[in-house]
Formats: C-alpha cells, sequence, structure tokens
C-alpha cells in the first residue's frame, strides 16, 4: 500500500482512490501519512466537514498521534466549532507538552473564538521557550489588536520585526495600528531606519509605500514599490499595491501593467483579474474590462465585484438591459452593498423599469442613508416626472441624513421653484449660496432658459463675496 501511495502525490488522485477504497471496504488500516495528506488535502479545497470525517477515522486507528489531534483541532477551528477544537488541543499537550506548534494554535484558536487575554497569557508563555519568537509577536499583537489595545499591538509588532525585518504581515499591521493611533506620519523614521540598516530590504520599501499609500501620497509609495521590486522582480505583492497606488493617481496603463505582472508571477486570481478589469474600465476599453471580470467569476462564481464589474461596464457602453442581469447577480450575492442597488437603479430607469428604479433607491438609502448621492438621484427620478413634491420630500429625508451637504440645498431650492414655492426655495439657497458659493451652477441645469437664470444670477450674485 505504501508503494501506491507514493504513486499518488496529487491530492485530488489521492482523494479519488481514498474515496474508492471506502466504497470498496478496504478502509480497514492506512498509513498515517495518508491520513495527514488527506486531511490537508481537503482543508486546501475548503472542504472541512471531509476533513473532520477523515480526521476521526485516523483517530480511531491512531489514537495516540499529537498530529492527527492538532489537526482535528484545526478543522473544528476552520468550522468555528472552537471547544471542540481545544479540547483536540488538550489531548494533544497531553501527549506532546509544550510542544511549540500546539501551543501556536492554542493561542490563535482563542483569539478566534474572543478569548483574548487567554490568548495573550498563551503568547507570553511560548514567549519564554520557543524560537519563532517572531510568529510568537505577530500573534500577540493581532490579540491585542482584536480589542483594540492598539498601543500594546505596535510594541509586539514592532518586536517581531526585531526578530524579523522581513516579516511582511507585522510590517503591515503595524502600518494599520499606527494609522488608528494618528502615529502613521511619525514612523515613517521607524522604517528608514529598517531601509537604512539593510537598504537591499525589499520588504522594509514595500511596507514604506504601504505607509505612503495610507497617507494619500500616492508618488512616493510608487516609488517605494518601485525600489521593492527592484530588489526582488518577483515581488508579486509589490506589483499588485502599486497597481493601486497608480491607479489612485490616475496612471491607468501602468496600471494595468503592474496588475498583469502580478498574476504573471503568482498566477491567476479573482482579486487580481478583477483589479485588472477595473483598470480597463477606466481606460474606456470596456471589452477588455468585461473580458477580466469574466476571467474573475469564472475563478470564483461567488465574487460580487466581478459581476458588478461587468454590469459596469456594460452600463458605459449603455447595453442597460444587460447590465440589469449582471448587477443582479452581484446583488444576489453581497444585497448589503448600497453602491450595486444605486447603480442597479439607474440602469432598471435607463430601461424603463421605474418600480424596480425607485425600489433599488429605496434599498440603496436604507443600507447607506449618508450617501448624498442617492438622495439626489432617487429624488431626480420624481423630479423627471413632474413629481416635485416627492422629490423634494426625499431632499428634506436626506437632509436630516447629511445636513452638511451642500447639493441636498440646492436640489431642494430647485425643486421648490418648480412646484412655485419661491419663499420657501429662498432660503434653501441662501443656505446653500453660504455653504459653498461655487455650487450655484448645478441650478443652471434645472434652468436651461436664459430669462430664468438671468433672474436667480441676480439673486445669486448678492452672495458672490
Amino acid at each position: 500500500m505504501g508503494e501506491n501511495y507514493k504513486r499518488r502525490e496529487d491530492g485530488d488522485q489521492l482523494a479519488a482512490w481514498f474515496e474508492e477504497q471506502k466504497q470498496n471496504n478496504a478502509t480497514q488500516f492506512f498509513d498515517l501519512n495518508v491520513y495527514i495528506d488527506l486531511i490537508e488535502h481537503y482543508v486546501q479545497e475548503d472542504d472541512n466537514i471531509k476533513a473532520l470525517e477523515v480526521c476521526r477515522m485516523g483517530i480511531e486507528q491512531y489514537p495516540y498521534s499529537s498530529e492527527l489531534l492538532t489537526q482535528t483541532a484545526q478543522v473544528h477551528s476552520n468550522l468555528e466549532d472552537y471547544d471542540k477544537a481545544l479540547d483536540a488541543l488538550d489531548k494533544a499537550s497531553n501527549l506532546q507538552p509544550n510542544d511549540p506548534e500546539i501551543l501556536m494554535l492554542r493561542g490563535n484558536i482563542l483569539t478566534y473564538s474572543g478569548r483574548h487575554q487567554d490568548a495573550i497569557h498563551e503568547f507570553e508563555h511560548l514567549l519564554s521557550f520557543s524560537a519563532e519568537k517572531d510568529e510568537i509577536y505577530y500573534n500577540m499583537g493581532l490579540a491585542y489588536q482584536n480589542i483594540a489595545e492598539y498601543g500594546k499591538a505596535i510594541n509586539c509588532y514592532k518586536n517581531a520585526i526585531e526578530q524579523n525585518i522581513h516579516h511582511e504581515d507585522a510590517m503591515y499591521e503595524l502600518a494599520f495600528c499606527l494609522d488608528m493611533t494618528g502615529e502613521l506620519e511619525d514612523s515613517l523614521g521607524y522604517y528608514e531606519r529598517f531601509i537604512n540598516e539593510d537598504p537591499f530590504s525589499q520588504h522594509a520599501w514595500y511596507n514604506m509605500g504601504i505607509v505612503y499609500n495610507k497617507l494619500n501620497e500616492y508618488g512616493k509609495a510608487v516609488q517605494a514599490y518601485e525600489y521593492a521590486i527592484a530588489i526582488d522582480d518577483q515581488f508579486s505583492s509589490a506589483y499588485f499595491n502599486l497597481g493601486n497606488a497608480l491607479m489612485n493617481l490616475k496612471e491607468y496603463q501602468r496600471a494595468v501593467d503592474a496588475y498583469v505582472q502580478t498574476y504573471k508571477i503568482e498566477g491567476p486570481s479573482p482579486e487580481t483579474y478583477c483589479y485588472l478589469g477595473g483598470a480597463y474600465e477606466k481606460l474606456e476599453q470596456y471589452d477588455k474590462a468585461i473580458k477580466y471580470y469574466q476571467k474573475a467569476s469564472g475563478l470564483d462564481e461567488m465574487y460580487d465585484e466581478a459581476w458588478f464589474g461587468i454590469g459596469v461596464s456594460l452600463s458605459k457602453q449603455q447595453k442597460w438591459l444587460e447590465a440589469v442581469h449582471f448587477l443582479n447577480k452581484a446583488i444576489k450575492i453581497n444585497g448589503d452593498n448600497a453602491k450595486y442597488w444605486q447603480t442597479l437603479a439607474e440602469a432598471e430607469y435607463q430601461v424603463g423599469n421605474m418600480v424596480s428604479c425607485l425600489d433599488a433607491y429605496q434599498e440603496a438609502s436604507l443600507i447607506d442613508p449618508e450617501s448624498a448621492q442617492v438622495w439626489l438621484d432617487w429624488s431626480y427620478v420624481y423630479y423627471e416626472q413632474g413629481d416635485y413634491e416627492k422629490a423634494l420630500e426625499l431632499m428634506m429625508d436626506g437632509l436630516d441624513e447629511v445636513p452638511e451637504e451642500v447639493d441636498l440645498y440646492y436640489y431642494a431650492a430647485a425643486y421648490l421653484i418648480c412646484a412655485g414655492k419661491f419663499r420657501e426655495a429662498f432660503n434653501f439657497l441662501e443656505n446653500a449660496l453660504t455653504l459653498d458659493f461655487d455650487r450655484h451652477e448645478i441650478l443652471y441645469e434645472f434652468f436651461p432658459k436664459l430669462e430664468t437664470q438671468k433672474a436667480l444670477f441676480k439673486i445669486i450674485d448678492q452672495y458672490r463675496k
């Protein structure tokens, strides 16, 4: 059997062979490595139920295998059954006391289950004898971060980086915590120290790029990512983040090149394909955008951003009916995204499905009531139908949610003028002009007639100073 197993290195073949043995009732005894490799295969395939079944079978034959018990704990954790996971680790600990791998997993599971202080105590104990101190500090930092003790988390991440300057995850989480505490800009010197010590550390340059990106200094972020890539031209994460920074700089073709390099190095992924589609969308190359969005959905049919991207690209080409179909697919997967509903509302409006259009705007307003654009677009549908009272009612609802949004005042003034309520319109116009005079040109879009514009100009000009 051992020789047969060696010829079945591929996980799928091993799983198929194992299932065949079960069906033939030939499962009396298997080598321990068969169970271990099968569990890893099913976990990688995200089939934790099947992995758990293999765990149980393996433990029946090897009840004193700490490795099988540890894998069982990991599978229970994946299924969010943390009590059973900890029970399995207790049994493994009895067999292998103070085993660093067991204690590390125990600490992580305590963190996942919300027992953060217990997890921290576990990691502190582990620090006294484990050699992998960078990982322990990193995981301790995550536990502190989960209870919003960002200062202690920062110290842990710094300790992790002191132990291992190439700990990419610790550097990333450090930047996040520094951002949360308002210390991000001050941290630049911290990263510069690492670069001065080792100017060829691609991870130090990479994380410097992340800090600059969070500070919205996208040009400097690009330079940092490019230094990281110059040191390691196979650094896929640096290419990906370079693409994101270039998107923020509206250098879309260069972003395309960066995303292409990302998937050439690390292989295809829904995320990379979707971002690549987004770059082509910005370049108004909608057919290419759709192609990559489709590639993303082909890898993961539950990747809602890909279906949304297809819908948006079709909308940009005024293929409204097709757009509705794909936008609905995105919403079916993720119905809690206000942007999806808002985009669907516009497509339904263009198709002429007014009831569906208004329902979609209502959904968007419930999910994100502080989005001024939802209230503006929703009310404008009623305005175009001549229902000024309903349009005005929505403006009042919008102002209740976002009273500082000046465009709502201008729209309310326009709707009141159209409804013949000039005194009330003047009050809203006065507020709007006081808040932001330069936005007054919005009104001219509502009143294209020159004589109306002249009358409005006389009123508006009084507030010019």
